[in-house]
């Protein structure tokens, strides 16, 4: 591969979460930093108006480890995809675009709805709001949540097996959502059970 730096020396960078896919950032590298990036395994960029090279997170501790890079069809832009350790934003937002200009309600869900719901539930469990139903969750403890989820469950299964599609939706919803929960109580996170996933995924290929 043969990336196409523009006359200034330098390529666009796309920074991208590598677990949400939510963009961070965009920013340029020229050679030198590319390679520092490939050899460190975190990102450096190029500074346009210093005019200097920048290790991310280098003063304010808010390093991007890179799990993947990938350049477009015409090798002159770049994806890199980070585990982030910190904010992305020097306003010390998590992603630099937070500034919504249109958006449109989606016709279908997203995944991105796992991530949001994710946070929330972390939230709920760091501050334990009084009267949230997933603090109540969290208060009655294991034998509570399992109970739930084993009861969404049985109630996903019913509504399969009466062919009851808008029931199913709601029920499983109910489901993953317990079940968020659970993984949060035992301390499992979200994302190690999607590694397994994929990690069958890869062995089934």
């Amino acid at each position: 591969m043969s990336l196409k730096f523009d006359d200034k020396g330098l390529i666009t960078a796309v920074v991208q979460h590598a677990q949400t896919k939510e963009v961070l950032t965009v920013a340029y590298m020229n050679e030198e930093s590319y390679n520092k990036t490939l050899e460190t395994g975190e990102t450096w960029f190029y500074s346009r108006s210093r005019q200097e090279l920048w290790h991310k997170g280098a003063t304010s501790g808010n390093t991007q480890k890179v799990v993947a890079m990938r350049s477009d069809c015409d090798e002159d832009a770049l994806v890199v995809e980070v585990l982030p350790a910190g904010p992305a934003c020097h306003t010390g937002a998590e992603s630099c675009f937070y500034n919504v200009i249109q958006e449109k309600p989606a016709e279908t869900g997203s995944l991105d709805i796992l991530e949001t719901l994710k946070r929330v539930i972390d939230t709920r469990a760091a501050e334990m709001p009084e009267g949230a139903y997933t603090t109540y969750l969290f208060n009655e403890g294991v034998d509570k949540i399992c109970k739930k989820v084993g009861e969404e469950a049985t109630e996903s299964v019913i509504a399969a097996k009466n062919r009851d599609a808008e029931e199913l939706k709601w029920e499983v919803a109910d489901l993953i959502y317990h079940l968020l929960v659970l993984l949060k109580e035992q301390k499992v996170d979200l994302y190690d059970v999607l590694g397994v996933l994929e990690k069958r995924h890869d062995s089934h290929e």
